[in-house]
């Protein structure tokens, strides 16, 4: 079976993002495809330009985010991820993005596009949503962790205020939790509002 043929019945024969039925293409996900099902999803042609070409960007035809978000499909996840992200500073879409959830493999695939880098020349810190980490954030643990040396298990919801980012890894953050300082990795914490 063809892949178009494949993503045609996973999607009954509607685009993955708006559900339109019209102008139905298959877009292979960058940076890196195969063309398998599993680095493809089906597009209308309105979403396809509109992914490609910022200017022609309509706010509000991404709205349709807000259902495609829940998709189990995760080259769908990616490309929702990536279009929440260009288009956070609208305010909805960082809404949904922190609602988002990607597992960790998805949100690197996702980051690979490399949307949401917002300054070119500096490490994001991303929370396990891929919401932007900034110094003096309040997260939230999203899983319990054993702190080696001191202990003591960090439990799940555990607020840990006025983070501070470690210059040169992406992937970790600095806070206390029990009067402790301590090492969180971004992929274990959500961002509070």
């Amino acid at each position: 079976m063809s892949t178009e043929k494949e993503l045609h019945a996973r999607s009954e024969s509607k685009c993955e993002l708006c559900s339109s039925t019209d102008n139905l293409s298959v877009y292979e996900i960058p940076p890196t495809s195969n063309l398998s099902p599993d680095q493809c999803i089906l597009l209308c042609t309105t979403c396809h330009e509109q992914i490609e070409d910022p200017e022609k960007i309509e706010i509000n035809h991404w709205r349709c985010l807000n259902d495609s978000m829940w998709s189990q499909i995760p080259a769908v996840q990616v490309i929702v991820w990536r279009m929440l992200t260009r288009l956070s500073n609208e305010g909805w879409p960082q809404d949904l993005l922190d609602m988002l959830y990607l597992n960790y493999d998805t949100l690197i695939w996702a980051q690979a596009g490399n949307e949401g880098q917002r300054d070119e020349d500096g490490i994001k810190h991303l929370d396990s949503n891929g919401a932007v980490l900034e110094a003096g954030d309040t997260v939230t643990l999203t899983k319990d962790l054993n702190v080696k040396g001191a202990n003591f298990t960090a439990k799940r919801g555990t607020a840990v205020r006025g983070i501070s980012l470690v210059a040169d890894n992406a992937e970790q953050i600095e806070g206390k939790v029990n009067g402790q300082q301590i090492v969180i990795l971004t992929q274990f914490v959500k961002k509070s509002n």
